[in-house]
């Protein structure tokens, strides 16, 4: 299982970003993905997950303002965020469970400035 997040960058509060993540190694349509942020000095917090099915799961703090989707065809998952604001500022991290086993790609960093 691979898995690499891509499109963070500096963006100034209010702005918008799509982060994406390309998996591959495992049949991609079989699982649920998630996106994770570290900011720093504090715990990896779960952002959005998003079942195989396409059930969608987002936290409280970026409800209405970011959107998890995914593309089965290309095995790419996506994270579109809206409303940017300095509390977002964190490395972004895709994730997936496969036999049991959590998988992590490589994060991406997302920095908003006031």
């Amino acid at each position: 299982v691979q898995l690499q997040a891509f499109g963070g960058g500096l963006v100034q509060a209010g702005g918008f970003l799509r982060l994406s993540c390309a998996a591959s190694g495992y049949i991609f349509s079989a699982y649920g993905m998630g996106w994770y942020r570290q900011a720093p000095g504090k715990q990896r917090k779960l952002v959005a997950t998003i079942g195989r099915g396409g059930t969608r799961y987002y936290a409280d703090s970026v409800k209405g303002r970011f959107t998890i989707s995914r593309d089965n065809a290309e095995s790419m998952m996506f994270l579109e965020m809206n409303s940017l604001n300095p509390g977002d500022t964190a490395v972004y991290y895709c994730n997936t469970v496969v036999g049991g086993v959590n998988h992590w790609g490589k994060g991406t960093q997302v920095t908003v400035s006031s």
